[in-house]
């Protein structure tokens, strides 16, 4: 197998953690393959948020609050802030669930609930639009991803919807060449899965599009499936 080719000029990661039990996952080695820095702040631990000029790529992570939840959090409106600034000077900014949410938010678009919850691993598929999209190409054959979310973003005005599943329309959206968000979770490796199940046991009630944790857990084929396409997903959006 080729090793990753190394970069002459090293990229900074920067990721936003909302919880504990929601960091990299999968990416951390990805990165790390590529002499990638990573930088990081615990929202949930009180650290500082960085400025756009510490990094050159944003990473939002996932967490059960809502994407509205300013009050709650202190951190969450200067979070919102950070995104706009990124986006606006060009970064690259990668949202997972929750941060797919957040910039769906500082693009103007609303975060409501869905209309069924969508916790497990279910198909998604490109959209019209996602069809002729590299990033949509890459889940032509429909892979099963995994999924742990309640709420759903819309697409944001100028953005491109790239991918759908029956549980949920708006998987993820691409906004100009920097900006992309996905709903669902290519980076959970079965350990960070173990522990969002641990840490949100209440969310695994039965409904048409949740799994039981056996369900989430048993098959480890599909986690190594799901890094080798969000290795894929990286090289398209990072180049």
């Amino acid at each position: 197998m080729n090793k990753p080719q190394k970069r002459e000029i090293a990229m900074r990661v920067h990721y936003l953690s909302h919880v504990p039990f929601e960091q990299l996952g999968a990416m951390e080695s990805w990165f790390q393959e590529r002499d990638i820095s990573i930088g990081h702040s615990l929202l949930f631990a009180g650290d500082a948020l960085p400025t756009p000029a510490d990094f050159d790529v944003l990473v939002v992570m996932g967490g059960p609050m809502g994407a509205d939840d300013d009050d709650r959090f202190p951190w969450m409106s200067a979070e919102k802030v950070l995104i706009r600034e990124s986006i606006a000077a060009g970064k690259k900014v990668l949202g997972i669930c929750l941060g797919a949410q957040l910039i769906a938010r500082v693009l103007g678009a609303p975060v409501t609930a869905n209309p069924e919850k969508e916790i497990g691993w279910f198909p998604v598929y490109p959209s019209p639009a996602g069809k002729n999209d590299s990033i949509g190409k890459l889940f032509v054959n429909a892979p099963a991803v995994l999924h742990w979310h309640g709420d759903s973003f819309a697409v944001p005005d100028g953005a491109v919807h790239l991918l759908e599943s029956e549980g949920c329309r708006n998987q993820a959206f691409r906004y100009g060449d920097n900006v992309l968000a996905l709903q669902f979770h290519l980076e959970l490796e079965k350990g960070n899965a173990e522990a969002l199940c641990d840490a949100c046991p209440e969310d695994l009630t039965p409904g048409r599009w949740v799994e039981d944790r056996q369900a989430l857990l048993g098959d480890p084929q599909r986690f190594t499936a799901s890094k080798a396409l969000l290795g894929r997903v990286l090289n398209v959006f990072l180049g």
